[in-house]
């Protein structure tokens, strides 16, 4: 530990190999938080392929039930659960909505007024979408849920060989995305201080846009020149800061993430439950 003094203070600087501070955890789950970036990506992708080969309850509610469970286990209540994916259950609750008033009828009729019919087909065409939403929507939020950008783009690059130009480009954008409010708001009064924005506010909102365009026009041309002079887009093969790799985990996690529909579909099957989506209830 080394000191810098003066006349008036003194300021006590730790050296960087003995500084520790407290790391972040990725997840709540211990699961997903010891999974490379880019298996909390594929994932959730395989695990809902196979649900988009039928449309029915048993599958939906046994792959949404397992991955409430595995949830769970691996240290995710299920309270957390619905409290972090509840834009998810809104937009399940209103497909389910819409299907049972004006899903294709089948079956008795229980209601019916003008255009709307609520029928045994249509209910259960709801619920099923309405399961299949869930089962396919709440694990993909819970494995993005704590995803560090940078760590992703590195696993992108590096695992699954994406140009890094454009992988890093479009981290740095981004980054940067945040800064609009900002900017929005250092323009509005630049533009105020010169006695500009008193006038029509709706003509005062497209020239302060246009001011926004242009200065994220510049801030791009030097993100690239940036860029450019620390090799992005060169012919020689350029060194990395973080290593990304796979390991055991990552590739037990894609197996169970594919046998874990694949069991639900085929149950479905074997029960006689399994329905197409390209046709009707």
């Amino acid at each position: 530990m080394s000191v810098l003094q003066d006349s008036s203070m003194s300021v006590v600087v730790t050296p960087p190999d003995q500084r520790h501070e407290p790391v972040q955890p990725a997840s709540q789950s211990w699961l997903i938080a010891r999974l490379n970036p880019v298996s909390r990506f594929i994932c959730p992708f395989v695990m809902s392929l196979p649900l988009f080969t039928t449309l029915d309850v048993v599958s939906a509610s046994i792959q949404f039930a397992v991955v409430m469970l595995v949830l769970w286990v691996t240290g995710i209540n299920p309270l957390v659960v619905f409290r972090r994916t509840w834009p998810v259950w809104i937009g399940a609750v209103g497909g389910f909505i819409t299907i049972v008033l004006y899903g294709r009828t089948s079956g008795t009729v229980y209601f019916s007024w003008a255009a709307i019919v609520v029928s045994e087909g249509s209910l259960y065409l709801a619920t099923a979408t309405f399961l299949r939403v869930a089962a396919i929507a709440v694990p993909s939020v819970m494995f993005m849920l704590g995803l560090d950008p940078t760590d992703l783009a590195d696993g992108l690059v590096q695992i699954l060989r994406l140009p890094s130009r454009f992988v890093y480009g479009a981290l740095a954008g981004m980054r940067m995305f945040t800064l609009l409010q900002e900017d929005w708001r250092a323009l509005g009064l630049s533009r105020r201080s010169r006695g500009l924005g008193d006038g029509n506010a709706f003509v005062r909102m497209f020239a302060q846009a246009f001011g926004l365009l242009v200065l994220s026009i510049r801030r791009a041309t030097k993100l690239a020149t940036a860029m450019e002079a620390r090799g992005f887009g060169g012919s020689t093969e350029r060194s990395q800061a973080r290593v990304s790799r796979l390991h055991t985990i990552d590739w037990v996690s894609y197996v169970v993430s594919l046998v874990i529909p694949l069991a639900a579909v085929t149950i479905a099957v074997v029960t006689g439950n399994w329905h197409s989506p390209l046709r009707g209830a």
